[in-house]
Formats: structure tokens, C-alpha cells, sequence
């Protein structure tokens, strides 16, 4: 007689694996989670987060792509929790949202109780550090699916926000401020690119121009900017743009009415080493790199010019790389100083 652990699938560990996690995500619980890892569904109670008028959820679902096949190849699994838990939060927060509770997903040819112990705890990890409860989630083995070694990350967020503070400091203007922010890296886009141009047995190679390993470079976690986004709001900051997949034209244009454009000048920041190692690698034109990566800057805020020293005391690292001029015919975003 055949049993699921003939075809891949080993019902006892995947039993004990499951013990290990619900002491992982016990560590992120909050006041507001009612269900205890096993539950069908999670259970957050609102009212714990807080007293609200007239609350609005705020939802975002995602994966992190193919920098899942950097990471299965180098067996690093330690950095992905942040991607996924920072990648959704950060896409809330642009709306206004303080971050409740997440849940993942987890798919993979086998589950390694190693691996899945690693994922959950990073991911567990990722939502302490911006106060959110990891809910629950799933994981599932999927050997007919995925290749040996093969794993997939998913997740979503939900978030709470004031529906009198959605666009209380108005909608952007002529004149208005770009402010552009760091990123740590590629964060979570443009992989499939980057593997096409950078060969896997470069990885393990340390590149002096990083600092460290290309593999390394590649797997630098994405960075959250809950709290740049809750100090620049309070300073009169208009919208919010999170960098990611589509770059700045992209992603500053879905934070512009219609009538507006976005004057961005790309000489005012340095992009990271890493962005000129993929361009040179591949070829790839300047104006193609801007529409697949983030070039350095992981997230933009559009504030009055009048309240720019404002802006700069709470959030340091901003800095001006554009103002917002009107559309008339033209692009909702204008990339100035790019060759190629």
C-alpha cells in the first residue's frame, strides 16, 4: 500500500515542524491575536489595537520573485522574512496604514524542517521589528510542483488607518517636493534579469566594489520605511510611492492625480555598486535599468517645498530628487540626466 511518504511527503515531520513554529510565531503575538498557531483561520481582535472612529482596512498581498532562487542556491534563508513582511508593510504604510498582522506562505519541493524553521523565524523576526503579529500561515510541500531545493515565499498584510486621515494633508501640487529615500539593495524586483546577467557561480566570488560576496549583495533584505512614512505624514508629506517592480516611472506615477508630473533628476544620488555590476554584466541600457530596478532610492514622498527642513529633521536620509511640474501631453514621470 502506498502512503504519503512514498510520494515525498512525511506526515511526522511535518507534525513536529509545525510544534517548532507555533513557538516562533508566539514571539511575534500581539494584544490583538485571539488563535493560537493551529487555528483554521486567525482570529485578531480590532479594538485591541486601538481606539477608532471610523476604521479602514488596509490590505497588500506579495511575494519576493525569483530572489528565491538566489537564496536556495546559496542556502541563505535568513534575510527573506524581511522581505516579504517589509515589501507588503511598506505598501500599506504608503496608504496611510500602521501595520496589524501578517500571514505567509510558504511553498516547497520538501519541507526541510531547517528551512522551514529558518523562513518562519525570519519572517516572525521582520514583524516584530514593525510591530505586527504573524497571524498564521501556511506551508506547503509540493514535490510534483517544485524542483529539489526549489521553494516558494509568499505573504499579505493588513493594516489600519483613520478614514478622516486618508489624504488629510491634501492632494500633491504644482511645486511640491520629490523626496527620495535609500534602498538597501535591489530589495525584492528585477531577479530574473539579474540571474540572466550574473551567472550563479559569480556568487560565492567577494566583489571589492561591495564589500562582500555578489551572492551576498543580492540577497541584502528589503528594507521597511514604516517610520520615515509615519514621520513625514505628520510634517504634511502629500503621497508616498514604495520603488518596486516598474522603478520610479512606475511607482511615483500611481501616487499623482492625473494632471500632474513627476520631474525627476536621476544626478542627484549615486546608485549602488551593485545596480552598475548588473548594467555592466548585461549590457542593459540606463533607461531599462530605471524600469526594472530602484536604482537606489526605495521609496519617494511628495512634500510641500515649505515644509522641506521639516521633512529633513524627521526622516535624515531624505534627499530632493525632483519637484512635480504640470503633465500637459507629456510622461507622468520624467527621468532627467539618463544616457542610454
Amino acid at each position: 500500500m502506498s502512503s504519503y511518504a512514498d510520494v515525498g511527503i512525511d506526515l511526522d515531520t511535518a507534525r513536529r515542524t509545525t510544534g517548532t513554529i507555533g513557538e516562533i510565531v508566539a514571539r511575534s503575538r500581539s494584544r490583538g491575536v485571539l488563535a493560537d498557531v493551529g487555528a483554521f483561520g486567525g482570529m485578531f481582535r480590532l479594538a485591541a489595537a486601538g481606539a477608532f472612529r471610523d476604521p479602514v482596512l488596509v490590505a497588500s498581498t506579495d511575494g519576493i520573485g525569483t530572489k528565491v532562487k538566489v537564496a536556495a542556491t546559496l542556502g541563505r534563508y535568513d534575510g527573506l522574512g524581511a522581505d516579504i513582511v517589509n515589501h507588503c508593510v511598506n505598501d500599506i504604510a504608503v496608504q496611510g496604514a500602521r501595520p496589524l498582522f501578517f500571514l505567509d506562505y510558504l511553498a516547497l519541493h520538501h519541507a526541510d524542517p531547517e528551512v522551514v524553521t529558518a523562513l518562519v523565524a525570519s519572517v516572525a523576526a521582520a514583524c516584530a521589528a514593525v510591530d505586527c503579529a504573524l497571524l498564521g500561515g501556511e506551508t506547503a510541500e509540493m514535490p510534483d510542483v517544485y524542483a529539489p531545493g526549489e521553494f516558494d515565499v509568499a505573504g499579505f498584510a493588513v493594516g489600519v488607518v483613520e478614514r478622516d486621515e486618508i489624504g488629510a494633508n491634501g492632494e500633491p501640487e504644482v511645486g511640491d517636493l520629490l523626496l527620495g529615500f535609500p534602498s538597501a539593495g535591489l530589495h525584492t524586483n528585477g531577479y530574473s534579469l539579474v540571474r540572466r546577467a550574473l551567472p550563479s557561480a559569480d556568487w560565492a566570488v567577494f566583489d571589492p566594489a561591495l564589500g562582500m560576496s555578489l551572492g551576498e549583495s543580492l540577497l541584502i533584505p528589503h528594507r521597511a520605511y514604516l517610520r520615515e512614512i509615519s514621520a513625514l505624514r505628520s510634517v504634511g508629506a502629500r503621497a508616498f510611492a514604495h520603488i518596486t517592480g516598474g522603478g520610479l516611472p512606475e511607482n511615483v506615477a500611481r501616487a499623482l492625480p492625473p494632471a500632474l508630473a513627476a520631474e525627476i533628476d536621476t544626478t542627484t544620488w549615486e546608485p549602488l555598486p551593485i545596480f552598475r555590476r548588473i548594467q555592466g554584466a548585461g549590457a542593459i541600457p540606463t533607461s531599462e535599468m530605471f524600469r526594472v530596478f530602484n536604482m537606489g532610492i526605495g521609496f519617494v514622498a511628495i512634500v510641500p517645498a515649505s515644509r522641506l527642513k521639516e521633512a529633513q529633521e524627521v526622516a535624515p536620509e531624505a534627499i530632493v530628487i525632483g519637484a512635480l511640474a504640470p503633465r500637459g501631453e507629456g510622461e507622468a514621470v520624467r527621468l532627467r540626466g539618463i544616457d542610454g
